[in-house]
């Protein structure tokens, strides 16, 4: 849980909005009054919204409250998918085949929802002819273009060529 709610004793205002184990609004009541109910019935007061005015308590079974928010916490962090982004390193006079080895693996990645980056490494007087590294992703992009988009712009940093693609 990331936020500690402050329970019993730990209250420091001295009235509260309270809201029974039923879920019934009580009403403005003393902390006295309200820590008594709840030690009436068993149960813990618990601050829900500290920065109200005047602060609203619940009564309820504390350990059963933060078992169940750590239950919906796993939960939403179970539907939650991270990106990833897989990359595809390549030089400017890679060979046909070998593109379309490394464009079966991209597409693979695609259709599990990743990103792919695309590199193109160039080496020695190779950066002199940056135009191959642009016709080699220009290819990819066409080839790739029934499942994929290019996400922003073909980048030049140093000695790689880089564009990222998103499944469509």
């Amino acid at each position: 849980m990331t936020q500690k709610n402050r329970i019993n004793e730990a209250i420091t205002a001295r009235e509260v909005r309270l809201i029974d184990d039923e879920g019934k609004q009580v009403g403005i009541v003393s902390l006295d009054k309200a820590l008594s109910l709840a030690q009436e019935k068993g149960l813990d007061l618990v601050e829900i919204a500290p920065n109200a005015n005047p602060p609203v308590c619940k009564i309820l079974d504390y350990g059963k409250y933060v078992y169940e928010q750590s239950k919906k916490e796993k939960l939403s962090r179970k539907k939650q998918h991270t990106v990833v982004v897989k990359e595809i390193r390549m030089r400017p006079k890679t060979e046909d085949h070998d593109l379309k080895y490394k464009l079966k693996h991209a597409r693979e990645f695609l259709m599990n929802k990743n990103k792919v980056k695309f590199t193109v490494h160039f080496r020695g007087r190779e950066l002199a002819h940056k135009e191959f590294g642009e016709r080699l992703l220009e290819k990819i992009e066409n080839e790739l273009s029934d499942i994929a988009k290019v996400e922003g712009k073909k980048q030049f940093e140093g000695r790689n060529m880089t564009m990222v693609m998103t499944l469509k």
